[in-house]
């Protein structure tokens, strides 16, 4: 028996040729098409111009998307739990000043189509993974999903969330790596790099990673980010924040802007090494 026939009950978001891929699109961003793609921003919004300054910093260090929770689950409830509707409104204010595209979490069926208003991808996050509830409405929203893999969740587990989306009509799925909960402790989560390539090999969807949640400590982000990029991930998901330390969630496992600025340049020549690969494999094939 072959290793992949333990996700043959995933059958649409399974690959049926090697180079059969959906291509994801939320505006002018595609994911899936060759490129990287890098999603950054605050865990949580806080205030105008706190997600502006950032917005504005992160753009201008070459992301696409613009990353920020308006609704927050939080285990603790003494924790933020987000702004709500004001959180989602800061962040269409700052697409139209950045035009970034905007990705941001939905966590009731209920606030789904009113989340879909205003963000270009729906966030489905790792505690919601299997609210089957949630992911029949933000399918029949239309818009993109960006569906991360459960904290205890195996691939398999993840496909078959997608494959749910699927059902329900919508297939401009992203799928998130973001490590999982293991016996570890030295880190927030067990980044599980090897589950990148297994997911590019079967499935048709892109697959991101969130070096963020998987680190939980912001020195380790830049590393698993570039781990990410060499695994064969097709962008990342980060948590940046203009004072990190003074942030309302999530701070120690955010970058600064100027971290974040030389993340971007780390990764920069990776990612010429890449496009370089992809564009002899190209020519390669119009060759043949």
């Amino acid at each position: 028996m072959s290793w992949k026939d333990q996700f043959a009950d995933a059958p649409d978001v399974l690959k049926r040729a090697p180079d059969d891929r959906i291509i994801v699109r939320a505006g002018h961003v595609a994911l899936g098409d060759g490129g990287f793609v890098t999603m950054a921003g605050p865990c949580s919004v806080e205030t105008e111009s706190q997600l502006l300054e950032t917005a504005e910093r992160v753009a201008r260090a070459g992301a696409q998307v613009l990353r920020g929770g308006a609704f927050k689950p939080r285990t603790s409830p003494y924790s933020f739990q987000g702004l709500g509707l004001e959180g989602l409104s800061l962040l269409a204010r700052a697409r139209a000043a950045t035009g970034l595209a905007v990705v941001t979490e939905v966590m009731s069926a209920d606030d789904a189509p009113m989340v879909a208003e205003y963000a270009d991808i729906l966030q489905i996050g790792s505690r919601s993974m299997e609210n089957y509830a949630l992911l029949e409405a933000a399918a029949h929203t239309g818009r993109p999903i960006l569906l991360k893999r459960g904290m205890v969740a195996t691939v398999a587990d993840l496909l078959r969330s997608a494959q749910c989306l699927v059902s329900h009509g919508n297939s401009q799925i992203i799928l998130c790596e973001r490590g999982i909960r293991t016996f570890e402790t030295a880190t927030r989560n067990t980044f599980d790099v090897a589950g990148i390539p297994v997911l590019q090999s079967v499935a048709r969807l892109p697959v991101i990673a969130d070096p963020s949640h998987a680190a939980g400590v912001r020195d380790l982000v830049p590393t698993l980010a570039r781990t990410a990029l060499a695994a064969g991930a097709d962008g990342l998901l980060v948590e940046v924040h203009p004072h990190p330390d003074q942030a309302w969630s999530d701070g120690e496992q955010s970058l600064s802007p100027d971290d974040f600025d030389a993340m971007m340049l780390d990764l920069a020549p990776w990612r010429e090494l890449r496009a370089r690969a992809l564009q002899s494999v190209c020519a390669l094939e119009t060759v043949a």
